[in-house]
């Protein structure tokens, strides 16, 4: 039978594009299909703050930070917990992230036109032992022009291709079954779905159009995870973390289903890990949604004071951007599945951050003009529009309007305002003592250490009841679904692997697809960052894997 490509790409995101633009430059045939329209090329990327782990960088290097290959992997391993057999091929991954992370990444990046933000952040701090989970040093470097400035020189190499001849895209195509001939992986069957011209990331339509079939050397899956899927995510859900929440918000649009990951397995592809997953904990609806459940995560500084639903403290080291695993555990030990910042005027005008590029406009937009101005007093633009309409938001001059107002916002009135009023100045208290014992001031006090918090990302330390630092603001947080550990199983050739450990010969995946890797790169838990750079490692180890065995 005829080929009608040398490899097909299933899956559109920035995987997908890394892989078609290395096969490309190979010189190889491809088809990328993708079940959404055009509008949504580049995927979840595309939505993304653009953050990219970096080890020992110029960035950090100007900012005085100290870094090293040795610390980066000594960092891995203790948020990843490795401890199943089937790790063996994620952390062989791990280790050639890290090693990517620390060589080449930077100046293959940079080659192709991308640029840093030059303040380094400093997220998953992690909070227990050195040899516990978090980075121990800031890593988190924010792309110009956030998740589209880091799409684009690949979506800029895959139209290249287009013009060649070399690649065709094909959208509406919904895959639903692979096969294999003579031993190797070579056939996609699916659905033409109908044309739509719905706006990216909004829902489009299923409705079927027609039926295809397509051969090849080899196929490579890059179509994502499960987040969007809010019934296999509580599938999959481990007892480790409890019982899942009633509520969870969708830190994806509703494509990201997970319906690939069950065929690739259908076909023999070992899907391993499954119960390793990555939601976050400080979610907010979306005022202005652009897909159902739509939800933003806070990227919080350090100074917020984090209640559980009846006005608690969380216990150490839950602070504010430190644990987001940890703190997702806790919470759901507590019968509640939300929890609350309570914070001031004052800190959520230095410390709120909202990820994703839309939510960000002048990263996005790269104007040094804009970006220059959250120096200035006020918060951003985008940030005073949720604490504006947000659903989520409680603004208040004073603690008693406070808990009324967050007692408005659940079934039962669950904050005692005394309670909450005595953790509150037990809390300020310490803001004036330099030996104090409460650890999230000394946390505080050690982010404005680095200058890079200090500018931009940590208030000067002030008592949360100082009416010069108010109006008093509450926020609720919701549990925000938004990647998969764990995946396919794969070699350091992105070659799927059968539950035996051989290879399923014309298989590839990658991205989230692959657990950004090996079947879960990141083992339990993801120091930021890591996202984006596993769609682009994995993505480019499959396509030039590919390339190689179709030459």
């Amino acid at each position: 039978m005829a080929l009608d490509a040398d490899v097909i790409v299933i899956g559109a995101g920035l995987a997908g594009l890394v892989a078609t633009a290395e096969l490309a430059d190979a010189g190889r045939k491809v088809i990328l299909l993708d079940q959404e329209p055009a509008a949504s090329l580049g995927g979840q990327a595309h939505w993304s703050f653009g953050g990219l782990f970096l080890v020992d960088s110029p960035e950090q290097r100007r900012m005085r930070i100290h870094d090293s290959h040795e610390l980066a992997w000594q960092d891995w391993l203790g948020t990843a917990g490795f401890d199943r057999p089937e790790d063996a091929w994620p952390r062989r991954w791990a280790e050639a992230y890290v090693d990517f992370a620390a060589g080449e990444k930077r100046s293959w990046l940079h080659g192709q036109g991308v640029r840093f933000f030059p303040v380094v952040g400093w997220a998953e701090r992690g909070g227990l032992l050195a040899s516990g989970p978090g980075n121990s040093v800031p890593r988190f470097h924010i792309t110009w022009g956030t998740g589209p400035g880091l799409v684009e020189p690949f979506v800029r190499r895959v139209q290249a291709a287009v013009a060649r001849g070399l690649v065709e895209l094909r959208f509406r195509h919904r895959v639903t079954g692979l096969a294999a001939s003579a031993g190797a992986v070579d056939t996609i069957t699916g659905e033409v779905l109908v044309p739509s011209t719905v706006a990216r990331g909004e829902g489009s339509s299923r409705e079927v159009a027609g039926s295809f079939e397509l051969r090849a050397q080899a196929v490579i899956v890059t179509s994502g995870g499960i987040g969007g899927n809010h019934e296999l995510v509580r599938k999959a859900w481990p007892a480790r973390l409890g019982t899942p929440p009633e509520k969870l918000l969708s830190g994806v649009p509703a494509h990201v289903d997970g319906l690939m990951l069950g065929i690739a397995g259908a076909a023999g592809g070992h899907l391993i890990n499954g119960d390793r997953m990555w939601h976050y904990t400080e979610g907010i609806e979306n005022w202005d949604p652009i897909w159902a459940k739509h939800g933003i995560r806070i990227l919080p500084g350090p100074s917020s004071l984090w209640l559980d639903a009846r006005g608690k403290r969380l216990p150490v080291p839950l602070f504010p951007g430190f644990d987001t695993l940890g703190t997702l555990e806790h919470i759901m030990t507590t019968g509640h599945d939300h929890t609350w910042f309570v914070l001031t005027q004052k800190i959520i005008e230095k410390e709120f951050a909202l990820s994703g590029s839309e939510q960000n406009p002048d990263l996005t937009g790269k104007s040094v003009r804009d970006v220059l101005r959250r120096a200035l007093p006020g918060a951003t633009a985008p940030v005073e529009a949720f604490k504006k309409h947000g659903a989520d938001f409680v603004v208040a001059d004073s603690l008693t309007e406070l808990v009324a107002g967050m007692n408005a916002k659940t079934p039962d009135a669950l904050i005692d305002e005394a309670e909450l009023r005595r953790e509150i100045e037990a809390r300020d208290r310490e803001m004036a003592n330099p030996f104090g014992k409460d650890l999230q001031v000394t946390a505080i006090h050690g982010a404005r250490r680095y200058l890079g918090d200090k500018l931009i990302r940590t208030a000067t330390p002030h008592r949360l009841l100082d009416p010069k630092a108010g109006p008093l603001i509450a926020v609720r947080l919701n549990i925000l679904t938004r990647k998969s550990l764990g995946g396919l199983e794969t070699d350091l050739d992105s070659r799927v692997l059968r539950a035996d450990g051989s290879v399923l010969d014309g298989l590839y995946a990658a991205g989230e697809a692959a657990g950004f890797g090996g079947g879960g790169v990141h083992g339990y838990r993801s120091l930021e960052g890591t996202f984006l750079g596993g769609c682009l490692f994995s993505g480019r180890a499959a396509g030039r894997a590919a390339a190689k065995a179709t030459g």
